[in-house]
């Protein structure tokens, strides 16, 4: 088994970020999603939300992708809420969702911030970026050029290219 510590900040909405994580269903909401990611091999170290969306703060193994995760756990938990004890017939998620990559000295931060989610919200102290959600890849901005550094080794090509072929070679901006 790989040695890793992959931690990440998800959040994703409710459809139309319509009002339908309500006090009464949140604990079921919130108790599925952690059941949900525990089956899939997910460690959950926060859980929180408003009315209109969910955040956790994960560590994700490096066999399963965010994506999947992510897709695994919305259209289960909406599955359980509409078709559960205590049915919820109207809930759904909006398509898309926001995932930031975290450091173990920031997973304790993120943790506070998604357990805190309320106050956050009814003191308007949200931090943009972690609400962020989209229905698009998003990603950083792409670098207009090809990466300018490579190692080469032999019968290898760079650029369309033949590079030397005795030895490997560095070649940098």
């Amino acid at each position: 088994m790989p040695f890793w510590r992959t931690y990440y900040h998800l959040v994703w909405t409710t459809k139309k970020r319509e009002a339908l994580i309500r006090p009464e269903i949140e604990s079921r909401l919130y108790g599925y999603l952690e059941s949900k990611a525990r089956e899939l091999g997910v460690h959950v170290y926060a859980i929180g939300g408003w009315t209109d969306h969910v955040h956790l703060v994960v560590a994700i193994p490096p066999r399963l992708s965010v994506a999947e995760v992510v897709k695994g756990l919305k259209g289960a938990s909406t599955f359980h809420m509409n078709h559960g004890p205590a049915q919820d017939a109207h809930f759904a998620w909006q398509r898309g969702y926001g995932v930031l990559s975290l450091g173990e000295k920031q997973r304790p931060v993120a943790e506070a911030y998604v357990r805190q989610q309320k106050e956050h919200h009814s003191r308007q102290s949200t931090n943009s970026w972690l609400e962020r959600t989209d229905e698009t890849d998003d990603g950083p901005a792409c670098m207009d050029h090809p990466i300018n550094h490579s190692i080469t080794r032999v019968g290898a090509t760079l650029d369309g290219k033949d590079v030397a072929p005795a030895k490997e070679q560095e070649s940098w901006p």
